[in-house]
């Protein structure tokens, strides 16, 4: 019995109790095999969102500390090239503010398998530089938006950036770049009020609006569950305006469930973390902006590939170490145990 864990893949047989299966995927005790590496480039941001990071900022990561443009795209080849990845998505705090971000991409997608590459930004300076990032091979892009009003973003982001989000989003879509995805947090009390006004203005210009439920990741460590909008408020909150009826189009290893809204085509997802977690289809690995491994947004604990690198660690070295840390992922993030307990990092130096 496995539990609603997927099967071992055949060729994946474990050659003693407990023993990893011989095999250069990145499979873990419970079957998953990750396919989707996410690569934070840099914890630093641009806004100063409030369940994100407190208004003065963060103590950020010295430079020195940081992986390199070929640091971090010989740890892509590796992770593509003897681990399986066929996906990766490059993250921050706020991947836009490296300058280098147009190399990082075409060196990417330079990669033979090549992978599927995205985006996931504020949205912030995404006007002037989409075009490169286009002609670089970026495949897809996810842009944070939380409200439509001015006043609200600037209580949310401490910033008066909207306008330059919604160019931006407005510039992903011209230059070609399809789905164009939307991704907001419903804050209790504050913008809870927005998910029609959210969902219509997505339909309305083409892009995929998705719902994340507010997750524990915060460096307050102030999150509350009893305060988080849950997916099935949220769901709620949409059916006063539109009929839902589930996407039936097999949902694999997303994260998010998706929803046909009036029949169709137009569609909208909930990423459900906390009520309905998706642990056990999890495919992905991360790699944090200072070269360490996590094998989960929630992980306690980490492996430094940058140590390994820098020491002069062969390719076939650092895919071994990549391989023995994501056997030991945990079965799920644990949000829901009593004992859970948030990672030290905040979500900007993890990267989502």
């Amino acid at each position: 019995m496995h539990l609603g864990w997927p099967a071992l893949r055949s060729a994946s047989r474990a050659t003693g109790p407990g023993a990893r299966p011989d095999t250069p995927a990145l499979v873990d005790r419970f079957g998953r095999v990750a396919t989707d590496l996410r690569v934070s480039l840099t914890d630093r941001c641009n806004l100063r969102c409030t369940y994100c990071m407190p208004a003065e900022g963060l103590d950020w990561l010295p430079t020195s500390a940081l992986l390199t443009a070929g640091e971090l795209s010989r740890l892509i080849r590796v992770a593509v090239e003897r681990l399986g990845i066929t996906e990766v998505r490059f993250t921050g705090g706020e991947p836009l503010l490296r300058r280098d971000l147009t190399q990082i991409v075409a060196a990417t997608t330079g990669l033979r398998p090549r992978p599927s590459v995205s985006l996931t930004t504020n949205g912030i300076g995404l006007a002037r530089r989409v075009d490169d990032l286009v002609a670089a091979g970026l495949d897809r892009i996810n842009v944070s938006l939380d409200t439509l009003r001015p006043e609200r973003f600037r209580a949310i982001s401490r910033r008066d950036r909207l306008a330059d989000v919604l160019a931006g989003l407005a510039a992903a879509r011209a230059a070609g770049l399809s789905p164009v995805k939307v991704n907001a947090v419903l804050l209790r009390g504050v913008n809870d009020d927005e998910a029609g006004a959210l969902l219509d203005y997505c339909l309305d210009h083409g892009y995929q609006l998705r719902f994340i439920e507010q997750m524990p990741l915060d460096p307050q460590h102030a999150w509350d569950r009893r305060s988080m909008i849950t997916a099935e408020e949220i769901l709620a909150a949409l059916r006063r305006t539109h009929r839902l009826t589930p996407d039936p189009a097999e949902r694999g290893s997303a994260p998010a469930e998706r929803w046909l809204v009036d029949g169709g085509p137009g569609v909208v997802g909930v990423i459900a973390s906390v009520t309905r977690p998706f642990c056990a289809t999890c495919d992905r690995t991360r790699l944090t902006a200072d070269g360490q491994l996590r094998t989960c947004l929630f992980a306690r604990t980490e492996t430094d590939l940058r140590g390994a690198l820098r020491s002069g660690a062969s390719d076939e070295e650092l895919a071994e170490l990549w391989r023995g840390a994501m056997w030991g992922k945990a079965a799920g993030h644990g949000i829901s145990d009593s004992d859970f307990t948030q990672p030290q990092r905040p979500m900007s130096a993890i990267g989502g």
